[in-house]
């Protein structure tokens, strides 16, 4: 009882939202838009604690009227944004959705998303499982980083 506890506790204190599939979500968010955007985007670490192999095949949100999976690769001498039908998940690790890498984009924002709100967004994996997550909305330029060369992180345990 106490090893559980303690388990437990020691997510609530990181701020890690452990899902019943073996999948943890790490500082989910969504950007901030100003008045006139049409789309935003959503961003957070997916940790795998899987001996399998998990995809993330679809999201989705009431706030956007189309919700994608994104990811940005270097052509030549620019960075472009493409669909992509699956965010893989290694076994036993973690990948970071982020600006200039994997993220979930929402596309025809409804409304601002404004600071402080919080939305609820489905993400869908290839096993047929489901989460829904309440998802912060935070300020444009916050968890920004500049891009690196590399278009996804994986980083396994």
């Amino acid at each position: 009882m106490k090893k559980n506890a303690l388990i437990l506790s020691s997510l609530l204190i990181s701020g890690y939202a452990l899902a019943h599939d073996g999948l943890a979500y790490d500082e989910p968010y969504a950007r901030a838009t100003p008045p006139n955007a049409v789309n935003s985007a959503v961003f957070m670490t997916v940790e795998n604690h899987m001996k399998v192999e998990r995809a993330l095949v679809s999201a989705s949100t009431d706030v956007a009227e189309k919700t994608e999976l994104h990811t940005v690769e270097k052509d030549g001498d620019l960075m472009k944004m493409r669909q992509v039908d699956r965010i893989v998940l290694p076994a036993e690790s973690e990948v970071i959705l982020k600006p200039g890498s994997y993220h979930i984009m929402l596309l025809g924002v409804k409304q601002p998303l404004v600071e402080g709100e919080t939305i609820s967004v489905n993400l869908s994996y290839a096993n047929g499982e489901t989460e829904t997550l309440d998802v912060p909305v935070k300020k444009v330029m916050a968890g920004m980083k500049p891009m690196n060369k590399e278009v996804s992180e994986h980083v396994h345990h």
